[in-house]
């Protein structure tokens, strides 16, 4: 087993909190990680990338050489574009459609969907709308996870354990909500690849 994602957002979305929960979960799985915090962690609003590298094997880079991830992981869509030469062939993008828009030149939204929606494996959802709709307008981080854990092959109890762990000194309310996050994502993940299978 092996699982190469590169995790992208802006600041203050939460990236680190999926790598968290997916680290957390591969580690209860009895799997190797590595994870690289390459860069834009405390700057709000700056955009933020992670490598997290799962494999039942030992891991000995903590990056991830371009052509090579698994997935990308984006909790916003020009983010997700940006990490594109390093997604496989075969890999799959798992964004929100939602913009961050952080700069004045941020490209027209339209042109950024259209190329992330050309490739073979994409998962695009409106996290905010989906968080904010399903009453957990906090979570849209886990919200994004629930519909990765879809293409990810991880054990879905797994993820929700990580969660109650991760979150447990925030409280019942924090963890359950955080859970319920995550099944929302999970069924909107499920509704858009059956949709286009």
């Amino acid at each position: 087993m092996k699982l190469d994602i590169i995790l992208s957002g802006v600041g203050g979305q939460g990236i680190l909190s999926i790598a968290a929960i997916i680290g957390e979960a591969a580690l209860e799985g009895g799997l190797h990680i590595k994870q690289a915090e390459v860069h834009g962690m405390s700057q709000r609003g700056g955009d933020v990338q992670s490598n997290l590298r799962i494999s039942s094997t030992e891991i000995y880079s903590d990056l991830i050489a371009k052509g090579t991830a698994d997935a990308i992981i984006s909790l916003e869509p020009m983010e997700a574009l940006r990490y594109l030469p390093y997604l496989s062939p075969q890999g799959w993008i798992v964004a929100n459609t939602a913009p961050y828009v952080n700069i004045p030149t941020y490209p027209e939204l339209e042109t950024i969907l259209g190329e992330l929606k050309s490739l073979p494996n994409v998962i695009l959802l409106d996290v905010d709308a989906l968080a904010k709709d399903g009453g957990v307008g906090r979570s849209t981080n886990m919200v994004l996870l629930g519909a990765a854990s879809v293409i990810l092959g991880m054990d879905y109890s797994k993820l929700e354990e990580a969660i109650a762990r991760v979150f447990a000194r925030k409280g019942e309310v924090v963890v359950e909500m955080n859970k319920k996050a995550l099944s929302i994502g999970r069924e909107a993940g499920e509704n858009q690849l059956t949709r286009d299978s």
